[in-house]
């Protein structure tokens, strides 16, 4: 018996809602990261897409310890000459929280079009509501 390759036909996609009030930021990117992976999974395979939809709700609660609100900078470039842009952790907290979640899961994710594709899967919101209540996401602790 060879080795077992999960196929697209193989695959099973289900729906996952994660908390992030009080969750510390990397930690809880991680274990977005594999669930988006399907690395809990038995059937994981390492060049084939079998991860779950994720849907994080209350994005703005999360916490980080140490000085990085003040300290840790995103920097951006706008492709134009002399057009790097940096905004803080505190400041793009109070902005989009939403892209402080996506930023840290996408930089735990392959960076080939298989993690393009992964990260498409990530649903993240500021509140507590949601628009994936029909997909019955199964609430799991973090």
């Amino acid at each position: 018996m060879g080795t077992f390759f999960a196929k697209k036909e193989d695959r099973e996609r289900n729906w996952v809602l994660v908390d992030a009030t009080e969750k510390t930021l990397g930690r809880l990117a991680s274990e977005i990261a594999k669930v988006l992976r399907g690395k809990n999974k038995i059937v994981f395979t390492p060049h084939v897409d079998t991860g779950d939809f994720v849907v994080v709700i209350n994005a703005e609660k999360i916490k980080v310890t140490g000085k990085k609100l003040t300290d840790k900078v995103y920097y951006r470039h706008t492709n134009y000459p002399g057009g790097i842009k940096s905004v803080t952790l505190g400041k793009l907290l109070n902005e989009k929280p939403e892209e402080v979640i996506r930023n840290a899961v996408r930089g735990m994710l392959p960076k080939n079009p298989l993690g393009r594709a992964i990260i498409k899967k990530l649903k993240i919101y500021s509140g507590g509501d949601h628009p994936h209540s029909s997909q019955k996401p199964v609430e799991i602790n973090i």
